[in-house]
């Protein structure tokens, strides 16, 4: 099929893109993206999150993350849990309704270097911590067990 336009790579930049991963360790970050996501078997739900780094070390760059919120494995569970409760503590969020709370969020995030047979490294998310080190907000009371939580909510 005809473009209808001549194109010339002569027109365009070259990208300078690069999806390598970044060296693991603590990085400064906003949180850019927080959506709520079926797993593949429909059995679970897990939060999808996008970290931009902000900091002097590749400041512009992505990472991406996963955190379970639902699964029939309940120790797939409980790990999930613990982390969003470690990032919610990060930013001091000591009740989470809505994904969308955790949007512009600012705090550490421990990055690790996945490697699996098959597949190029990545980036994974392990941890998380107040900005700056600074101490994070503990909640002084538990949330309402009559709170829905965000994956709870109606899609």
């Amino acid at each position: 099929m005809r473009l209808d336009q001549t194109f010339s790579v002569d027109s365009v930049p070259v990208s300078t893109s690069n999806y390598d991963p970044i060296p693991a360790g603590w990085y400064n970050a906003v949180i850019n993206g927080a959506e709520v996501k079926s797993t593949k078997a429909g059995t679970g739900k897990y939060l999808n999150m996008r970290y931009d780094i902000t900091g002097e070390n590749h400041a512009g760059r992505v990472v991406f993350g996963m955190i379970t919120v639902q699964n029939p494995n309940t120790t797939a569970e409980t790990i999930g849990q613990q982390q969003l409760g470690e990032l919610c503590r990060a930013i001091g969020k000591a009740v989470l309704n809505d994904t969308d709370e955790l949007l512009g969020a600012t705090l550490s995030i421990k990055v690790a270097i996945s490697a699996r047979e098959g597949y190029d490294p990545r980036n994974e998310v392990k941890g998380f911590k107040a900005l700056n080190g600074g101490m994070p907000i503990i909640p002084s009371t538990p949330a309402p067990s009559s709170s829905k939580a965000p994956w709870d909510a109606p899609f």
